[in-house]
């Protein structure tokens, strides 16, 4: 089969409303809340960054103008941001990446997607050169499920992820990063609101997602109590950087 070329983009979801954080955002962007010293969503760029990517298209609807406005266009990070505004409500994850490839934010080529509420120091790098096949949706990176969601959400089974785990196999939380390819989302249409894991389910059922579980540490940064978790922990461990990076 035709291989896509290596990854050069990547999108971060920063879209929601981040309601669970209230009443922290309700005059602060969710990916602006501040993790170890820092806002969460620049724990993304930085990472992309180190790992090669200075091509990242980022969504945005609540509170827009103060995230569009702390970050620029990216160059204090040494990459390019390209925005992709959802005026009124959001469109949610599936919804904003098809807007973002239709306004031309992200290229019509596979590229890195990550949530913008989960934290993570997982090395990006090796994402960069993984290759989707011509009928390849999707890569997702799994993690061992975290209290809050111990029943996990899809399994897998010879390297595929599908939504029901063979017998005596176990099922795994998505972190939130993913390779992806644009053609998961081609029948959404111009302004409609629509979630990424019924597509992710439906191309499951084809054998077109792959999975794999990372060995990282791994925070959904969902709800205070969670928030004030890791700012303890990296207070604690003295982290403000991923480790090794700059």
């Amino acid at each position: 089969m035709s291989q896509t070329p290596h990854i050069t983009q990547a999108m971060i979801l920063a879209a929601g409303k981040g309601t669970r954080l209230r009443p922290l955002t309700l005059t602060t962007p969710k990916p602006l809340v501040e993790v170890g010293g820092q806002p969460l969503i620049v724990w993304h760029i930085k990472a992309l960054k180190a790992a090669g990517i200075t091509d990242i298209a980022i969504n945005t609807s609540w509170l827009s103008d103060k995230l569009m406005s702390a970050l620029g266009n990216g160059e204090q990070y040494g990459v390019t941001i390209h925005w992709s505004v959802e005026e009124g409500e959001p469109l949610e994850t599936a919804g904003g990446i098809a807007k973002a490839l239709r306004e031309g934010a992200l290229r019509s080529e596979p590229f890195i997607l990550i949530n913008g509420d989960v934290w993570s120091d997982y090395d990006l790098s090796g994402l960069t050169e993984y290759q989707l096949t011509a009928d390849q949706r999707a890569h997702l990176l799994m993690i061992d499920n975290p209290v809050h969601n111990l029943k996990g959400d899809f399994a897998i089974n010879n390297g595929l992820a599908g939504e029901q785990a063979v017998e005596g196999a176990d099922k795994y939380t998505f972190a939130g990063i993913s390779v992806v390819s644009p053609t998961l989302v081609q029948g959404i249409a111009e302004g409609q609101v629509a979630a990424l894991a019924p597509l992710l389910k439906k191309a499951m059922l084809g054998f077109q997602v792959t999975a794999e579980v990372m060995q990282a540490n791994w925070v959904d940064v969902g709800t205070a109590e969670r928030l004030d978790d890791i700012n303890q922990n990296l207070q604690i461990q003295g982290t403000t950087h991923h480790p090794g990076r700059p």
